[in-house]
């Protein structure tokens, strides 16, 4: 189980989930299956705040991917026969659940746990101008050739000072973690948010050129 960081707050075990789709109806059909049925039943669980990102560029579209925060393993466990003991979830989801393999929800979907760095031990919601509807978030993922340097690479972010010059120039987080489980480990993922594009360019740029970052 996460332990306590010095703050007091325990790093959530974040839950990355990847909905891979084909072109046409899937999309929009899972988008409102989310907003009705699951984003409501995860809320009630207690796993809030829900992230639902669509992909405007990059590989594999189109996709969707969803972050769910979870304070501990057990909630990782225990999601899926939570939400079949949710009467209301089964209702609202009934159609959703019952498509054929004729006419499928989605391709597939994958999914990879992180556990919040403790700097960043919770999820950030992004607020004013980041909560406008031109906001871009960007994911990445920084892989490490073994253990000892994935571990030097969060040192990095987090006693080195790499995600205080993040929030000074502009990067907004909205997660770090360390990927637990998943593929082409050793590996930590973030996600930053832009007000929008022309801030995201900004926003690198004044990183890159930062004194204290050089």
């Amino acid at each position: 189980e996460p332990q306590a960081t010095s703050s007091g707050t325990r790093p959530q075990i974040l839950e990355l989930r990847r909905y891979q789709f084909r072109f046409g109806h899937m999309e929009a059909r899972h988008a409102e299956y989310a907003k009705t049925a699951l984003v409501p039943a995860l809320n009630r669980m207690g796993i809030r705040p829900v992230g639902a990102f669509s992909v405007a560029l990059g590989p594999g579209s189109p996709a969707l991917y969803m972050l769910l925060p979870h304070a501990n393993a057990d909630s990782v466990a225990t999601v899926g026969s939570r939400l079949m003991a949710d009467g209301e979830y089964r209702q609202v989801a009934g159609a959703f659940r019952s498509l054929p393999a004729s006419d499928p929800p989605y391709v597939r979907r994958d999914s990879s746990l992180l556990l919040a760095f403790d700097s960043v031990p919770t999820v950030e919601v992004p607020a004013g101008p980041l909560a406008a509807p031109s906001r871009l978030f960007e994911l990445r993922t920084y892989e490490s050739h073994n253990e000892a340097a994935g571990l030097k690479k969060i040192e990095m972010f987090e006693k080195g000072g790499e995600i205080a010059i993040f929030r000074r120039v502009g990067l907004a987080p909205v997660f770090f973690g360390r990927d637990l489980v998943g593929q082409r480990l050793p590996s930590l993922t973030y996600m930053v948010v832009f007000a929008d594009q022309a801030a995201r360019e900004k926003g690198w740029a004044a990183f890159r050129d930062d004194p204290e970052w050089v």
